[in-house]
């Protein structure tokens, strides 16, 4: 199975539901976002909202050094990256993501758990919380 994860995926969709039935698209409704699962076992993954404010007269000037912290706020916000190591648990059709850096401070070291499905070309992952459930849709892209 874990053969069938390797590779390079496009983000097609990404829903959040909650328990009381709301939803939302943490990254818009055309989120970018890449996938890559290679064969020594190393994954990495970023996704961003495309409607998320430049900062600034040509939103390229933003640095830690010189940005207010609303602009840090708004730069963060719709973005999310990690990358490290993973595992498939055929018997549970999970994928555990094994953080080694995140841009989530807190997340560095942990292991995010996702139920997977595969459709065609397309890999559905599953992030559930008490709070929440996440379903994240990705495109198998070309070699």
């Amino acid at each position: 199975m874990r053969n069938h994860f390797i590779g390079v995926w496009k983000l097609i969709s990404c829903e959040r539901k909650f328990a009381d039935g709301r939803t939302e698209q943490p990254y818009g409704e055309k989120p970018v976002g890449c996938l890559t699962y290679d064969k020594a076992g190393r994954m990495t993954v970023q996704m961003m909202d495309p409607a998320r404010r430049s900062s600034g007269p040509s939103g390229v000037n933003l640095t830690a050094a010189n940005a207010s912290p609303e602009e840090i706020r708004e730069a963060v916000g719709g973005f999310l990256a990690y990358f490290g190591t993973f595992d498939v648990d055929e018997a549970e059709k999970t994928v555990i993501h094994h953080l080694q850096a995140c841009l989530v401070p807190s997340w560095v070291g942990t292991d995010l758990k996702r139920t997977y499905q595969f459709s065609g070309n397309r890999l559905i992952l599953t992030a559930m919380s008490p709070a929440n459930s996440t379903v994240l849709v990705w495109q198998k892209e070309a070699d």
